[in-house]
């Protein structure tokens, strides 16, 4: 669950673009606690993007989930890791205008322990990625399509 910016939030009608911080494990393995995002609002959704939206039932709480399908009532969302919970398969679909935008860009902080040379390298390579949408249908969490197909 992402924590934006107050300043972002507040001029969000105007601003194209804002970042976000991800607190939580429910996008393990995609996205990890501390992780900042670069969101594109009023963005086009489609199937697989990872999206920032407000949860349902606590709109004064923002979410990070991948938008699975869109049907009646809104987008189908789920969590990359399927054991962590908080998305579709507890509250529902999401109302499109809950959707606040599309994560584009992954900046993962360098930890405490990453010091030696041979780490630091790996995290320079490693530390900015785009934020891919998963346009299979697996997106990664063969787990969680079992789910809502059960269900």
């Amino acid at each position: 669950m992402p924590e934006l910016s107050q300043e972002t939030e507040r001029g969000r009608g105007a601003v194209l673009f804002g970042l976000a911080e991800v607190t939580g494990p429910s996008m393990v393995p995609t996205l990890y606690q501390g992780d900042q995002l670069l969101v594109r609002y009023g963005a086009r959704v489609r199937a697989g993007d990872v999206v920032v939206l407000r949860h349902p039932f606590q709109q004064d709480l923002l979410v990070v989930k991948r938008a699975v399908e869109l049907r009646e009532g809104g987008w189908w969302v789920l969590g990359d890791n399927a054991y962590a919970g908080g998305d579709s398969t507890d509250y529902g679909t999401v109302p499109e205008d809950l959707i606040l935008g599309r994560a584009l860009f992954r900046w993962r902080p360098r930890r405490a322990d990453q010091r030696s040379p041979l780490a630091l390298v790996r995290w320079a390579l490693a530390a900015a990625r785009p934020v891919l949408a998963d346009r299979s249908g697996r997106s990664g969490r063969s787990a969680s399509r079992r789910r809502l197909r059960a269900r």
